[in-house]
């Protein structure tokens, strides 16, 4: 005796079977990426709860005047990020971005030391709303906009 199901109930079986496989392939695909999340700090979530030395996160926040040390080597930059409530000393070896000044705001990807620093493997430099590329500086908008638009045709 063979029991045939109705179509309804057939398409009913099928979708419940498509949400498992869906719901399973989410799970799976978090479960893979858990090591590969960087969370985001400022620099008081990072002195009022540090994260584990090691793991990878993201600190932003703004360079602080007078802080950018260059060691003698010529490769490692020294220097503090602040949000205005607290300050995190920063490591970083290798090429600074063009926008890497003090006072300007950065986002350095890395870990907590153990013994407090950051230790920066990327930095991002961001600029603010204002910031116009050194090719466009001397043109008047209507220049600027004809150069643009000559660029992305």
């Amino acid at each position: 005796m063979t029991s045939v199901l109705k179509p309804k109930h057939q398409r009913l079986v099928l979708l419940v079977l498509a949400l498992a496989a869906l719901i399973g392939a989410g799970l799976l695909a978090a479960w893979a990426l858990r090591n590969q999340a960087s969370y985001f700090y400022v620099p008081s979530d990072i002195v009022a709860t540090p994260p584990a030395p090691g793991q990878a996160v993201r600190l932003g926040g703004m360079v602080e005047k007078g802080s950018i040390q260059t060691a003698p080597d010529g490769v490692t930059v020294h220097f503090v990020v602040g949000d205005g409530k607290a300050r995190v000393p920063v490591v970083f070896a290798g090429i600074v971005p063009d926008l890497f000044v003090e006072g300007s705001g950065v986002v350095a990807e890395g870990s907590m030391g153990p013994d407090g620093t950051f230790v920066a493997s990327n930095l991002l430099a961001k600029h603010d709303e204002k910031y116009m590329p050194r090719e466009l500086e001397d043109m008047t908008d209507e220049q600027a906009r004809a150069t643009v638009a000559e660029t992305t045709e």
